[in-house]
């Protein structure tokens, strides 16, 4: 057992390898509350205006994926287009997506997923005049896919660069997906929501293992000072007995 004058040792070490579990924690528990954050489903929040998330110009906020807002423009009945691929009850048809100019007729639109149908022909003829629309809040599409006849009112994909082809007006860096179908159409349901990707907050967790290591750091060195020292007693305490024993 090592002499009372080693404690401060022992009491050091203690100390630095209870501040690295400590921290260690303190950046798992940030690293989980930042996947958290980001998973978080918003799709049943309060509705905001849309002005109130992302302007015209504006990148889409990625923490308001499922976001619902209320929009009160114009519809742009010209720029409806139909985006394929979208299932429904197991059923392959077309989302109908018409622009609604924010504000005024010439204002910045965002496209609006009014709903699904399961064939172009049988969708209802686009809305004109002013409305008023609740809708979830979705960044653009961006899957790479062609649009093999740019020229006919069919869409791959929900690109903000396919889209605003078909009108005059400038558009949001955005969609929506109205939370009432129009009828005639049946519900669209989302394409996205809050994504946690394998590096959300992956820096807080590198920083939880490097304070690990470093406690782990801390025992060894400990560890090994310990068993020095103690061989290193033991061998004065047996080369004295030896001394002495020695005539």
């Amino acid at each position: 057992m090592l002499a009372p004058r080693y404690w401060g040792a022992h009491l050091l070490a203690l100390v630095l390898v209870a501040t690295a579990i400590g921290l260690g924690y303190w950046q798992l528990t940030a690293w989980q509350a930042h996947r958290d954050a980001k998973a978080a489903d918003l799709t049943h929040a309060t509705p905001m205006p849309l002005d109130d998330v992302i302007g015209p110009d504006d990148p889409f906020p990625g923490n308001r994926v499922g976001q619902p807002v209320t929009v009160s423009g114009t519809w742009v009945p010209d720029g409806t287009v139909y985006v394929s691929g979208r299932e429904h009850e197991g059923r392959q048809g077309y989302w109908v997506v018409t622009p609604l100019a924010v504000g005024s007729p010439d204002g910045a639109a965002i496209p609006i997923v009014r709903g699904w149908v399961a064939d172009p022909d049988t969708a209802p003829e686009p809305p004109s005049g002013e409305a008023e629309v609740t809708a979830w809040l979705q960044p653009p599409e961006g899957t790479g896919e062609t649009d093999t006849d740019p020229t006919d009112d069919v869409l791959p994909q929900l690109r903000i660069a396919d889209i605003i082809q078909h009108v005059d007006q400038d558009l949001y860096g955005a969609y929506g997906v109205s939370e009432q179908p129009e009828q005639g159409l049946a519900a669209a349901s989302l394409s996205q929501l809050p994504d946690v990707g394998a590096f959300t907050g992956v820096r807080n967790l590198l920083y939880a293992i490097e304070w690990w290591f470093f406690g782990a750091f801390a025992v060894f060195i400990w560890w090994r000072w310990v068993t020095d020292t103690t061989a290193r007693e033991r061998e004065d305490e047996e080369s004295d007995t030896l001394s002495e024993a020695t005539p």
